[in-house]
């Protein structure tokens, strides 16, 4: 080049130099390479941007851990970031080793790395022959390190045996790469192959070897001693009866190591190489450290693996089968236990026959009981208790004893149990339903336990307040008073455990209004509705969920679905047009006024969806005035019966209150001053119509309101 001409560009020299330009921008996640360093990656020699995965994909894992480090390194010493690289091709496989050269720096407003540096191809020497190893030498505690690291982790990471199989079988060690792989065990006094890599299909297939054979993997596991084998000749000398097993797979070098855990050896650990390899005492150190760690993964999979099969069967046979279906009714029941430790927890459910309910009409389908609980934990006590619990109201329902007293031997019971042991004293909470097919009519009693909830046939969510007491196991002397309910054609009971309500970091309130969402939106049948709850909570999930997902469970879960056949059910039994009536039922006692309140919530569930506020409000409040004058002027308890039905020119609500009391209240017309006598006024002003019905002991008072434009069937205006 003559003097003065102007110099090439940086690009030509680079290239001529067969070296790469790359710029990487950690925050967008991008890389851009030029033509020669796509050519280094294995790609198509021209300009192209690619994503951080498409990178990664071309590089060997460990250096692509180790990238990440040395880039952190540069950028808090302000130094150069220079690494060696193995590119890998589609069958993963080394085609060529790079080097990378680059100046990080840290966008502290993108919170990311910029790196621009050169990319060049080096010469590597064969693995495992002297050349090799001293080529390593300088990085080989930094790449040792980086690899133990990330092997630890991957390790740790595993679940399965196959998953740590599957690690074991992937990794690749820094300086020297094993291209085969097999983990025996012991069985019977045997030894196993657990799993393998590398080997031809069915190496495995009825491997099984007495452990006083001359074999180098039963010589580890009777010994706790290493075996290294750096050539055919070593091998063959030192095990001439079993050289056979392994002349037939070529290999050059073998090691043999002890899987060792709690200090008892487990089995052990080969790793075969195509090239000879001496054993230097820093590649036995590598070994021997992935071993352990080979052997400790091992172990907690088999624990997990074994946790996890006691954990289904103890589940499954605390769990009851729903049996054959009931004639006019459908049951749908689910359970998901916590995660953490033994995947087992205090919930239950359980159906139960009752003795004496053969039913003249539907043979078979006689009275039956729901019951769903949950004892105090989530442990193996508490799975312990619970199938004790679960057998002591079995025994107690199955000799015809009524809800309340099946929870009062319950409770009493448990106290006993806790009485024996304090420091393993429980409670629990439990509802107890008993169900006669045939009328629909469920006594409910409750102890400490979530209210039931009712589906009605037009998709309306009501909880149904229940009288209840104290949770099983603290008063040996508590009272369970029973509450009646009445299931109508096509609407579904639901009783939960706590766990499907609160996960979440909900409480009672916004739980329930989440679950009240997926009850009113849902259009399928039962089963896929019991999902559908579930699911809404954690995810995916059946009758007995193990796996993953488990890790994510606050609280375990027990839900049953109760429907009576009919349209709208959701229960798969003529579904097809919802009935035009929902109502609620509920009795207000003389020495319960704070009833009154929870009626006037149910009314407010019953019409949530009445297009007129004010006609809610006006509802509300005749219900409370006339719930009130039966409370304050008579003797006897309160029958709330309230009704929406479309009546063909729109929808209405009737509310009626039966009381037995003798006396028929009259309209009058109060004072200014006077303290009574306005319940029936407002009555006669707000409601569309309305009466006084003498029943054969006592009344029933009602009044209707009308949907539509706020005016009576007969076209009339509103009050």
């Amino acid at each position: 080049m003559r003097t003065g001409e102007p110099l090439p560009a940086l690009g030509d020299v680079l290239a001529t130099l067969d070296t790469g330009v790359w710029h990487w921008d950690t925050a967008a996640g991008l890389v851009t390479v030029d033509a020669v360093a796509a050519r280094l990656l294995g790609l198509p020699a021209q300009e192209v941007t690619l994503t951080e995965a498409q990178v990664r994909a071309r590089l060997h894992p460990v250096d692509w851990n180790e990238i990440t480090g040395v880039v952190q390194l540069a950028v808090a010493e302000g130094t150069l970031a220079e690494v060696r690289i193995r590119i890998m091709d589609e069958q993963n496989r080394v085609v060529r080793v790079v080097r990378s050269r680059s100046k990080p720096s840290f966008d502290h407003a993108r919170k990311g790395y910029l790196l621009t540096g050169s990319l060049q191809e080096v010469a590597e020497p064969t693995p495992g022959t002297p050349a090799g190893r001293s080529a390593v030498t300088g990085d080989w505690r930094r790449s040792r390190e980086a690899f133990l690291l990330d092997a630890g982790r991957a390790l740790a990471e595993a679940r399965s045996t196959q998953e740590v199989l599957r690690v074991a079988a992937n990794l690749s060690m820094p300086g020297f790469s094993p291209d085969g792989l097999a983990v025996f065990g012991v069985e019977g006094g045997q030894l196993t192959i657990i799993g393998h890599h590398g080997h031809e299909p069915g190496a495995d297939n009825a491997f099984y070897m007495p452990l006083d054979t001359d074999y180098p993997a039963a010589e580890v596991v009777r010994t706790g001693r290493a075996v290294y084998l750096s050539s055919p000749e070593e091998y063959r000398n030192r095990y001439p009866l079993t050289w056979p097993l392994a002349q037939r797979f070529g290999r050059r070098s073998w090691a043999f190591l002890p899987l060792t855990s709690s200090g008892r050896t487990m089995g052990a650990w080969l790793a075969a190489f195509a090239y000879p390899v001496a054993f230097t005492p820093d590649e036995r150190s590598v070994l021997t450290t992935v071993a352990r760690m080979l052997a400790q993964a091992l172990s907690r999979a088999g624990t997990a693996e074994s946790e996890r099969a006691l954990t289904d069967g103890l589940q499954r046979s605390m769990m009851p089968k729903l049996g054959p279906g009931i004639p006019g009714m459908s049951v749908t029941a689910r359970y998901v236990p916590t995660g953490g430790g033994l995947q087992v927890g205090g919930d239950w459910y359980d159906v139960i026959p009752l003795p004496g309910g053969t039913s003249p009409t539907r043979p078979g389908g006689g009275r039956f009981a729901l019951v769903i609980g949950d004892v105090q934990g989530h442990d193996v006590r508490a799975a312990g208790l619970m199938g004790q619990l679960r057998i002591a109201l079995r025994a107690y329902a199955s000799e015809g004893h009524r809800p309340d007293a099946v929870l009062s031997r319950a409770s009493r019971f448990l106290h006993g149990i806790g009485e024996a042991d304090p420091a393993e004293l429980r409670f629990a909470t439990c509802l107890y339903a008993e169900v006669d097919p045939d009328s629909g009519v469920l006594e409910v009693a409750r102890a400490g336990h979530p209210d039931p909830v009712i589906r009605t046939a037009d998709a309306t969510v009501l909880t149904r307040p229940t009288a209840g007491g104290l949770p099983l196991g603290i008063d040996p002397d508590a009272d369970y008073p029973t509450t009646r309910l009445i299931l109508d054609s096509g609407e579904t009971l639901m009783i939960c455990t706590d766990g499907l309500i609160e996960t979440g970091g909900h409480d009672l309130d916004t739980g329930w209004r989440r679950l009240r969402a997926i009850l009113e939106e849902h259009k399928g049948n039962q089963e896929e509705l019991a999902d559908a709850l579930v699911q809404a909570v954690h995810g995916p999930s059946s009758h007995h969920t193990t796996g993953p997902l488990i890790d994510r469970r606050e609280d375990d879960i027990a839900v049953l679905l109760l429907s009576r056949q009919g349209d709208g059910c959701g229960c798969g039994a003529r579904d097809t047009v919802r009935p035009p009536v929902r109502r609620t039922m509920l009795t207000v006692a003389q020495a319960e006024p704070e009833q009154v309140a929870v009626a006037r919530h149910q009314l407010r569930q019953l019409l949530h969806d009445w297009s007129s506020p004010d006609q809610v409000d006006s509802a509300v409040l005749l219900l409370s005035e006339i719930l009130t004058n039966v409370l304050v002027h008579t003797d006897a308890n309160a029958l709330l019966l309230a009704e929406v039905s479309d009546g063909g020119d729109g929808r209405r609500i009737r509310v009626e209150v039966t009381d037995a009391g003798g006396d028929l209240p009259h309209l009058r017309r109060p004072g200014e001053l006077a303290s009574s006598g306005r319940g029936l006024v407002l009555v006669e002003l707000l409601a569309h119509t309305w009466g006084v019905d003498p029943r054969g002991k006592g009344k029933s008072i009602w009044y209707e309101l009308y949907e539509k434009d706020g005016a009576g069937p007969d076209g009339a205006p509103p009050v």
